[in-house]
């Protein structure tokens, strides 16, 4: 399958992504279609940087800051998170639940 659309896809549901809401890599493929997994929702997440897409919302299914390493520096991904008012703490969402979020709340 071309990594374009699928790419796509991924970037349009991660634009959904409210400020101050995070996401998990396997809830945005499952939403992205067929073929898409998890791992191929942070290839496109670490090839987004110098688009308008919000990548510092999209963590693992633990909450945890996984792709940290993709941005600029290895504290940029909390500090744009924190900016919105999710809190965190050793590289991990503090009430992950709270402020999770599904493309089940567009529905």
């Amino acid at each position: 399958m071309d990594t374009l659309p699928q790419y796509q896809a991924i970037f349009e549901i991660v634009m959904l992504i409210p400020r101050g809401r995070v996401c998990s890599y396997g809830v945005i493929a499952k939403y992205a279609g067929p073929g898409i997994t998890a791992r191929i929702v942070g290839r496109a997440m670490s090839a987004s940087h110098n688009l308008a897409v919000p990548a510092h919302r999209v963590v693992n299914s633990q909450g945890k800051l996984t792709g940290k390493m993709h941005f600029e520096t290895a504290t940029r991904m909390q500090e744009l998170l924190e900016a919105e008012g999710v809190r965190i703490k050793k590289d991990k969402v503090v009430d992950f639940a709270k402020c999770f979020w599904s493309p089940d709340e567009l529905i």
